[in-house]
């Protein structure tokens, strides 16, 4: 008589010592060398913040390998295939912190201080700025300059006829005042430059302005007024009242090509002359 085999409820596997030991025991193998990625990776994240990245790319790698074979494959290959996984991104970052010559950025140079950097006029404590470095036997075509450029451009002959301490420092607050600069001889000069179209002419109120500061508030010794245009007729009569120098377009041009004089070598009077 035959006796029927009885089946176990619901299909079920038997519980397995060796497997499930071994099982643990992959797992367990798992978890070191995870934990040991990532103490590597912490070490690494402040010299190869790269390598941080890729062992994190690598670690959610393993998680979507593990859900998307969560029903297909045992547990002992999908931690076999993590600890693998791991063990080769942690051999690559070992490597690449390892190798010889590897560059090591540099700290930033400090900034150091140009001729075009900024500096605190004494006269008026408004922001000024150094002469730059030019070639002063090429030509200035004027018409092609800016305001800006144009006051660097007068900057540049006091600069090229031996003035010192010369500065541009017109702009806002600048007070009437846009070339400062020491005289040769030791006379303090102030200019203001004025861009002017041809046509457009400097007139009194231009030159009242100015009076009213280049020597109260400047303390200048010469001060002139220099444009790329020319004067009105009560312009004129104002600077002489007030011993302001009047450069137009070709005294300007007669300074710049070295056939006229600085505006300080005709400068024979001092402000104590004059009532403005």
């Amino acid at each position: 008589m035959t006796m029927p085999v009885r089946r176990t409820e619901g299909g079920r596997r038997r519980f397995s010592l060796r497997a499930t030991a071994l099982d643990c025991g992959l797992i367990a193998l798992a978890v070191c060398i995870l934990g040991f990625a990532l103490r590597t990776a912490a070490a690494a994240a402040e010299r190869r913040p790269v390598w941080m990245v890729i062992l994190c790319l690598l670690a959610a790698a393993c998680v979507r390998v593990l859900r998307r074979e969560r029903r297909h494959v045992s547990a002992a290959r999908a931690a076999r295939r993590a600890a693998a996984a791991l063990e080769a991104g942690t051999g690559t970052a070992l490597e690449e912190l390892t190798a010889p010559g590897v560059p090591v950025a540099s700290p930033p140079v400090p900034h150091q201080p140009g001729p075009r950097d900024a500096a605190a006029s004494p006269a008026t404590g408004e922001e000024a700025t150094l002469v730059q470095p030019v070639d002063y036997d090429a030509p200035i075509d004027y018409d092609a300059l800016d305001p800006d450029e144009f006051e660097q451009a007068v900057a540049v002959l006091c600069e090229r006829d031996g003035c010192a301490g010369v500065e541009v420092v017109g702009g806002a607050g600048d007070l009437g005042a846009d070339v400062l600069a020491v005289a040769p001889d030791g006379r303090r000069v102030v200019i203001q430059c004025k861009r002017y179209a041809e046509g457009h002419r400097v007139g009194s109120q231009d030159l009242q302005r100015f009076g009213g500061t280049c020597y109260t508030v400047h303390e200048a010794d010469v001060a002139a007024l220099v444009t790329t245009s020319d004067f009105t007729a009560p312009a004129v009569e104002y600077a002489a009242q007030c011993g302001i120098l009047c450069l137009d377009r070709a005294a300007l041009q007669a300074w710049s090509d070295g056939t006229g004089p600085a505006p300080w070598t005709v400068a024979e009077v001092t402000a104590e002359e004059f009532t403005c």
